[in-house]
């Protein structure tokens, strides 16, 4: 028996004003510019065209054919459980802290490759940068533990001439480091971003995969399945998010001159107070949490900044106002 057609929102109004995504993806439009799709696109009981958001394969489909339709991306692919990011949630990042620049600068976006973003923890996937790029121009520093990584996201900045000379790629020797290492003494960055492993463990990642799993399909799942793939690193680190956030604010702050904002996503809403306690401690001038939210998940952007009004407004007039 068909069942009944259901009824969606117009528009995803949790997502950035900016964001490209707040409709409801175009399956037909994506599959015209990128027929490869087509073979993972099917109906669903509710007559709506979608795909197996717990299919890797088809989750990686859609993605290509979401920054060639959107961003004209031709060249992009990852290999076998690397983390295939959502880009309606990545671009997002980009879009509010594009906002927080804009605040240091009477209400406009800087733009431009002279505007440098030092994404730490870049990944195979390279999808900061790109959206970056396309979205607003700018330059980006990526950094990475994974060698293997590392070479994919040159391979994507290799082979899409709009993307040519905008990205360099930094291996960290010390997967304990955020800063220290990969970021040179006279350099300066607008902004840092980070999306830090979530999970203190293998196994606390292997156990938030089957509960979520289970929400969604309302059935007990007892094996986890990647729909968003992962490497280890990608996933978790000794102590979690919580400390992967007081390590980074620790060591901020001897790069305080360095940047005038640093940011990174915080997903659990419980890991704020003691990075709140750690950004005190580091002595930071301000602090900034900007809400997010994509369907019924929640998250939240942490941004930092050592400078003084006085010397924020140095580094804008010499930097942005040129």
């Amino acid at each position: 028996m068909q069942e009944k057609k259901k009824e969606h929102p117009t528009e995803k109004s949790r997502l950035h004003p900016r964001n490209k995504h707040r409709q409801r993806y175009d399956f037909k439009s994506l599959v015209s510019n990128f027929p490869e799709l087509g073979s993972y696109v099917t109906v669903n009981p509710y007559q709506d065209e979608s795909i197996d958001f717990f299919d890797p394969q088809a989750v990686k489909m859609l993605n290509k054919a979401l920054l060639k339709q959107y961003y004209g991306i031709d060249n992009w692919d990852i290999s076998e459980n690397y983390l295939c990011p959502p880009i309606p949630g990545r671009v997002d990042y980009l879009h509010h802290i594009a906002d927080l620049l804009s605040s240091k600068n009477y209400g406009k976006i800087p733009k431009g490759d002279n505007i440098r973003i030092a994404d730490i923890g870049v990944g195979a996937n390279c999808i900061y940068p790109i959206l970056g790029i396309k979205e607003y121009d700018w330059s980006f520093v990526g950094t990475d533990i994974d060698s293997f990584a590392l070479e994919s996201a040159q391979r994507i900045s290799d082979s899409n001439p709009s993307l040519k000379n905008k990205i360099e790629l930094r291996f960290q020797k010390n997967p304990q480091d955020a800063f220290f290492g990969v970021i040179k003494k006279e350099e300066r960055f607008e902004l840092s971003i980070c999306n830090p492993p979530f999970h203190a463990s293998a196994e606390e990642a292997s156990a938030s995969s089957i509960r979520k799993l289970s929400n969604l399909t309302h059935t007990k799942i007892t094996s986890p399945k990647l729909n968003f793939g992962g490497k280890s690193n990608e996933l978790w680190c000794d102590g979690g998010e919580e400390k992967f956030l007081k390590n980074m604010i620790r060591e901020s702050k001897f790069f305080a001159s360095n940047f005038f904002w640093f940011s990174s996503l915080v997903s659990k809403q419980s890991n704020l107070k003691n990075a709140y306690a750690a950004l005190k401690k580091a002595d930071a001038i301000e602090t900034k949490t900007i809400q997010m939210g994509q369907g019924n998940k929640s998250s939240r952007i942490l941004a930092w900044t050592f400078l003084t009004p006085e010397q924020q407004n140095e580094w804008t007039n010499k930097r942005w106002r040129i």
